[in-house]
């Protein structure tokens, strides 16, 4: 991911970019992984949440029953920011469009492979995994096909749509005058917060999502996963990086932004469910966001740019690609109506962290850097 270097600027000039690393947003990817992790494994079906105690499996289902649509939200909107962020005037959008695919389809092959063989495959039919390994499964309103094979894929496929969308996008709103770049950020987040509203009126109730979640199959897939509706989040973050980087005022800073987004995720626990899914944290996440940005590009002291943090950033995509497979196969070895209590629950649960944190260091460095290195780019051709 990017990162930035050192400046005493307070903000960069009207109309001039200053594209660099930021690696405190590297280091904030892996805590929005951590929070997906959080909820998968607080699951009562499948049996992931490890303890035997009701009470203490119930409190860590409430306490990250919404941590996984927070993490997705951020991850779209930053990827929409760090894509605007990071975008060169002479980039071709051929050779964008090759870079991003060998970033992301790799991974993405090879747990398409792992989720079939251990968690999935002998319940999956071809019509389910056919969809998932090209990428187009969240365009099927169809529960056991937008969350088959791998779940997690499926904000996969929504972030293809959005890097095939990128350079139009950028072309439009590069056409924005700066003046009118908030106007802009605010209308889009206010379509996002409208979206729910929009489907509980208009969208059937049935048939119900499983496990008993208060909304439909129809509403649940087109608030949180149909991916025009999330191309939204991802415009915002482009937004925002265009506010940074034509030097439009922007005083936020990283501790209110993140007292902001603590305050939205305890608000998502108690107003209605399509609610929580994306629009309660959209706002937070997108001034958190360009906040911790500009504590870069200033030099700021931060906590997120250490070198552990930065390194568990660079491989939180393979985190977030096999954390589901490798908790329902540590929740096998282990055995399925196998439960503990608190503090051997926990320590199940970092068990299952550090192992998915080994094999998302393996598939960084034998699939996804490899891949990258070597199909990401166009190669040079060598003249005599």
């Amino acid at each position: 991911m990017p990162s930035a270097p050192p400046t005493n600027r307070a903000a960069p000039p009207a109309n001039r970019a200053v594209h660099g690393r930021l690696p405190s947003l590297t280091g904030l990817r892996f805590i929005a992984a951590l929070l997906v992790f959080g909820y998968h494994s607080s699951l009562a079906l499948p049996a992931l949440n490890p303890f035997a105690s009701d009470d203490v499996a119930d409190g860590y289902r409430w306490l990250f029953g919404n941590a996984g649509w927070a993490g997705v939200t951020f991850f779209f909107i930053l990827s929409g920011f760090v894509l605007t962020w990071s975008a060169r005037p002479d980039d071709r959008p051929r050779h964008f469009w090759r870079r991003r695919f060998f970033k992301v389809y790799p991974n993405h092959l090879v747990t398409w492979v792992l989720a079939l063989v251990l968690l999935s495959g002998a319940a999956t039919q071809w019509w389910q995994a056919a969809p998932n390994l090209l990428l187009v499964h969240v365009w099927v309103p169809e529960f056991s096909v937008f969350l088959g094979v791998n779940p997690p894929s499926w904000s996969l496929a929504c972030e293809l749509f959005f890097y095939l969308c990128f350079p139009l996008f950028l072309r439009w709103i590069k056409r924005i005058p700066s003046e009118h770049l908030w106007r802009w950020a605010i209308g889009t987040a206010a379509a996002v917060i409208a979206v729910p509203a929009l489907a509980y009126v208009l969208l059937p109730d049935n048939p119900p999502m499983p496990e008993g979640s208060p909304a439909s199959v129809w509403q649940y897939w087109s608030v949180y996963m149909l991916p025009p509706v999330r191309a939204m989040d991802f415009v915002l973050g482009m937004l925002m990086a265009r506010i940074v980087l034509t030097g439009v005022r922007f005083a936020v800073k990283p501790l209110p932004a993140a007292l902001a987004c603590v305050a939205a995720y305890a608000l998502s626990l108690y107003i209605p469910w399509l609610y929580a899914l994306d629009a309660v944290f959209v706002i937070p996440m997108a001034l958190l966001i360009p906040a911790v940005a500009m504590a870069d590009v200033e030099g700021r002291p931060s906590l997120l740019r250490n070198r552990l943090l930065h390194w568990l950033g660079e491989v939180s995509f393979a985190f977030y690609m096999v954390h589901l497979i490798l908790l329902n196969v540590v929740r096998e070895l282990l055995g399925p109506d196998r439960f503990f209590g608190t503090a051997a629950g926990f320590g199940v649960l970092l068990l299952e962290a550090v192992a998915t944190l080994g094999v998302a260091w393996l598939l960084y460095v034998a699939v996804e850097r490899p891949a990258m290195n070597r199909w990401g780019r166009p190669r040079k051709k060598v003249t005599t």
